[in-house]
């Protein structure tokens, strides 16, 4: 910014409202609402909604009747996949569950009942030293 010197007057009131309107500027946007929030919806794959249903039930029937239930699908379609699945988890080694805790919201009257189920790992087990290592390393 240059510094003018000027003995008239009226050049100089001009001078400064010029240089006064150019550095401050009021904005004459108000401030605009945002757009509406989208939320995406799709449905689970099948091996998606084969997992949920084999964490929720432990009756092949009812698992087939709740992977169809979240993917849309009719019971029959869904059921080989459901066998396939139960199948391979039968041939894995059984490993302890994590603690559960399941929250259900909504009531019969307010719309369909939501569940959610939370599953906590465990604390790892952390070895304490008492002594410094045998071979001197720190």
């Amino acid at each position: 910014m240059r510094v003018l010197h000027c003995n008239n007057r009226d050049l100089r009131a001009m001078l400064s409202r010029m240089m006064m309107s150019r550095t401050v500027k009021k904005p004459t946007d108000k401030p605009r609402n945002l757009p509406p929030i989208r939320v995406r919806k799709e449905p689970p794959t099948i091996s998606e909604a084969v997992a949920a249903a084999q964490d929720l039930a432990d009756d092949v029937e009812q698992q087939v009747e709740i992977a169809a239930g979240l993917i849309g699908l009719p019971p029959e379609e869904v059921r080989p996949h459901v066998l396939q699945a139960a199948q391979a988890l039968a041939a894995k080694p059984k490993t302890e569950r994590a603690p559960e805790r399941i929250i259900s919201t909504g009531s019969g009257l307010r719309g369909p009942r939501t569940v959610i189920v939370e599953r906590r790992a465990g604390r790892p087990l952390v070895e304490r030293r008492l002594r410094p290592p045998l071979d001197g390393r720190r």
